[in-house]
């Protein structure tokens, strides 16, 4: 079976505005990231829906609560089948470990991944809620928790992957937002690279919207940049 690094960030409203995307992209090539907002307006029958198309599922619902809601979530959410979901590792540790033993041993549990800091932040917004310091230092304690945790890997931007991959290993699974290509806007996004540049700096998974969702020929775009990680690598 492959392994696509490339996941489509879903963001549509609708389920059916989702369905229609998903058939334009392929499943050999990428999987899909359900968020709140479409997760909020279609439940989990449309996670299933994708799945049945073929596609693997990373839920990106990012569970921040005291640690028996958050691992009741997980297990819900792993009852799905999804390939990938995350929590927030600013819920510390207790969380996370409730979080991990949810999803007991099995082999074909799905993957954790822990949400470092958003890639919408920079040192400002941290200062505004008392963080000193760059946001790569938040980033590298909160993801050495979260290893420390049991957890599969982090989200994170690319500008703090290099560091992470050095110091957390080959093992540890870096997925990474905020991917534009060239001439792409930023939009709401503060700590972007383009694929190549995740790549390079460790990434094992990139997280793409608007290059993919809002191509005149999505699957298109998605072989342009599987050539531009191939590229990279």
């Amino acid at each position: 079976m492959t392994d696509p690094r490339i996941i489509v960030a879903v963001d549509c409203s609708e389920g059916a505005q989702a369905l229609a995307l998903a058939g334009r992209l392929d499943p050999g090539l990428c999987r899909l990231k359900v968020g709140k907002e479409l997760f909020t307006s279609t439940g989990p029958g449309l996670v299933q829906e994708l799945m049945g198309a073929g596609f693997e599922v990373f839920l990106d619902l990012k569970f921040h609560d005291i640690p028996n809601t958050v691992a009741r979530a997980c297990a819900a959410a792993a009852k799905l089948g999804v390939w990938m979901m995350n929590v927030h590792a600013l819920g510390g540790r207790r969380m996370l470990q409730a979080a991990r033993d949810a999803l007991g041993g099995g082999e074909h549990r799905p993957k954790l991944v822990a949400v470092t800091l958003l890639t919408s932040l920079e040192r400002g917004d941290l200062a505004d809620i008392g963080l000193r310091g760059e946001p790569s230092e938040h980033v590298m304690r909160l993801a050495t928790l979260a290893q420390d945790c049991g957890l599969d890997g982090v989200v994170c931007s690319a500008q703090e992957a290099a560091g992470l991959r050095r110091t957390l290993g080959p093992d540890f699974c870096l997925v990474t937002p905020g991917i534009r290509t060239a001439g792409v806007a930023r939009d709401d996004q503060s700590r972007v690279a383009t694929p190549a540049g995740a790549v390079r700096a460790g990434a094992d998974y990139l997280v793409i919207g608007r290059p993919v969702t809002q191509a005149p020929d999505p699957r298109a775009a998605l072989l342009a940049i599987q050539r531009e990680i191939d590229g990279a690598n």
